[in-house]
């Protein structure tokens, strides 16, 4: 496993989350801990920062970090979604909160996670290795039209039927084990031409998978709502993510958050009463420089979001 962990947009999120000392921050995916790290720093002896992970490879690295920074720190080993709700349950109130999505490196990099297509391993994909569900069992044992949506809807693939078709054909005469025999089938099923266009045949098909063994979509429609209700007013969220599927998730919650009057357009004067919640601190998504994309390829996909608390609902 490599030692070298690169925060990506870690300029970009820190100049609009703008932590000063004092405050409690919440780093709801501490992965490698990059960002956390410049946080910590930024926010000095009197501030709190908060980490969440599902990984126990993650909290090793947060007990590194916090033998290291000056602030005060815990760590709540959870997913995001779970760690933001026991917080609540604490009543704990935080000035910024940042939800690196995805994958991080050191799960990447660490080849018998089976996260890659790059290396071949055995099948696991768990973020949590405690958890039963693995890559292994969805590949094996779900029937082939669920297959087919799984691919389709969480690594928007379109060439998902035929996939799932030749997965269950293999599987028939034995069982996919491992990452390269699950590219090898993925290869299979696409034409020749669609394999060299939009990157690796297989990288969709293994987001896809991904996806479903961490629930990652359901824990991110969990989280986002809490994350916000964590937020004192005026607190800042920061969200990066890394496919369309969270970033459109992302986009849609924030900009409900910044809406005002909802009234028919033709009504002379407002009776909804609403307000809005939040102000955007980016008008679109910020994407990676091309400078960040040359020194980490990792950054490309990443879009970041971001807003402040203008007010408590009801307040």
């Amino acid at each position: 496993m490599t030692a070298i962990h690169v925060p990506v947009l870690a300029g970009e999120l820190i100049d609009l989350l703008a932590p000063h000392p004092g405050q409690t921050a919440i780093d709801g995916t501490v992965g490698g801990g990059g960002h956390a790290r410049l946080i910590a720093e930024r926010i000095g002896p009197a501030g709190t920062l908060i980490g969440i992970d599902r990984d126990p490879v993650a909290e090793e690295r947060f007990a590194q970090l916090a033998a290291e920074v000056p602030c005060q720190t815990r760590f709540v080993r959870a997913t995001f979604a779970d760690g933001l709700a026991r917080l609540l349950d604490e009543e704990v109130r935080a000035d910024l909160v940042t939800l690196d999505l995805g994958m991080s490196s050191l799960q990447v990099d660490a080849r018998e996670r089976g996260f890659s297509y790059s290396y071949d391993a055995p099948l696991d994909m768990r973020m949590d290795p405690s958890q039963e569900l693995t890559a292994t069992e969805i590949v094996n044992a779900w029937e082939e039209r669920r297959l087919a949506r799984l691919l389709r809807e969480y690594g928007e693939e379109r060439y998902a039927g035929r996939i799932a078709r030749a997965i269950v054909r293999r599987r028939a005469e034995t069982r996919i084990e491992t990452t390269q025999e699950l590219v090898d089938v993925i290869k299979s099923a696409i034409p020749a031409p669609a394999q060299f266009a939009g990157g690796h045949p297989a990288k969709r098909s293994f987001q896809a998978i991904r996806i479903a063994v961490n629930d990652e979509l359901e824990q991110l429609d969990r989280a986002l709502p809490l994350a916000w209700a964590a937020l004192r007013e005026g607190g800042r969220i920061g969200v990066i993510s890394f496919h369309s599927l969270e970033d459109r998730r992302v986009k849609r919650f924030l900009s409900d958050r910044a809406r005002g009057c909802v009234c028919p357009p033709d009504l002379p004067v407002c009776v909804c009463g609403r307000e809005p919640e939040a102000e955007p601190l980016t008008r679109r998504a910020v994407v990676p420089t091309p400078g960040e994309v040359a020194s980490n390829p990792r950054s490309r996909s990443a879009r970041l979001r971001a807003s402040r608390k203008l007010r408590e609902v009801g307040a």
